[in-house]
């Protein structure tokens, strides 16, 4: 434990896959999240993406992996109490920065993040894999990222979807995401209004999904920080890997410890 993360968050945590940190995130940081934001919007990555079609309304963006040229993204990996918040959690005692992942849903966005979790699509394998999404905006419940709680201990693995069709990705192996929304009361949801400052931090296998943004004003933008612990291991997948870190030269079953994996933290 330490001064952001108490007992009870980290059984919250440990038990549903996901919990909600209120007040944890400095406003000097959230300030320098936002600079790294705009910056990314003007100069994307090559990996950025806009899921919103030509021609309609709103814009939702994303990109990845920008965190060795926006500095912003770098400086807080490196030096934010984050890394230390997912030690925490995870009850790790060391741990590495996988990558960052920017999600902007700017006004009048209809399009949504399907229901998903992240492990099949990453490059790792290992139970301490998590990530940390912090909103740059405040975040009204109905436009919240939503979890389903206990779903990263169920030994389910979920074919990868796309986030522009919502379809399964092609030559992965697993079984398709259930339909959530369906049934929504065969399951325990969770989903927080949050404030800039909050964070919510989750399992890489933790079911979860979003809606678009139909306020006509409010912009939502965050940032995911994703963080891996002691057991840790670099693999290669069947299929979409995304971020597909094609540069990278780690053997299957090898630590992340790399210049592409930086070590962030140790106890």
């Amino acid at each position: 434990m330490n001064e952001y993360v108490d007992a009870d968050a980290i059984t919250r945590y440990r038990r549903d896959g996901a919990v909600a940190l209120r007040g944890v995130i400095a406003h000097h940081w959230i300030e320098r999240l936002r600079e790294g934001v705009e910056e990314n919007l003007c100069a994307p990555g090559p990996f950025a993406r806009y899921y919103t079609p030509a021609g309609a309304d709103g814009f939702f963006f994303g990109d990845y992996c920008n965190w060795q040229r926006i500095e912003a993204y770098r400086a807080f990996a490196f030096d934010s109490p984050a890394a230390a918040i997912a030690a925490a959690l995870m009850g790790a005692s060391r741990i590495n920065f996988f990558h960052e992942h920017v999600l902007v849903k700017e006004p009048k966005t209809a399009e949504r993040t399907p229901w998903h979790h992240d492990q099949p699509y990453w490059v790792v394998d290992g139970e301490q894999v998590c990530s940390m999404w912090i909103p740059l905006d405040p975040v009204p419940r109905e436009v919240a990222v939503e979890f389903v709680a206990g779903s990263h201990r169920t030994g389910a693995w979920y074919t990868p979807k796309s986030f522009t069709t919502s379809q399964d990705h092609p030559s992965n192996e697993g079984e398709t995401v259930p339909d959530i929304d369906a049934n929504r009361a065969g399951y325990r949801i969770l989903g927080w209004p949050l404030e800039p400052g909050d964070c919510l931090v989750f399992h890489a296998l933790t079911l979860h999904g979003a809606p678009g943004n139909q306020a006509l004003a409010s912009r939502r933008r965050a940032v995911a920080m994703r963080f891996t612990g002691d057991d840790a291991r670099f693999t290669r997948r069947d299929g979409l890997m995304s971020p597909p870190f094609d540069d990278v030269d780690l053997a299957p079953g090898a630590l992340l410890d790399s210049e592409h994996f930086p070590v962030v933290w140790r106890c």
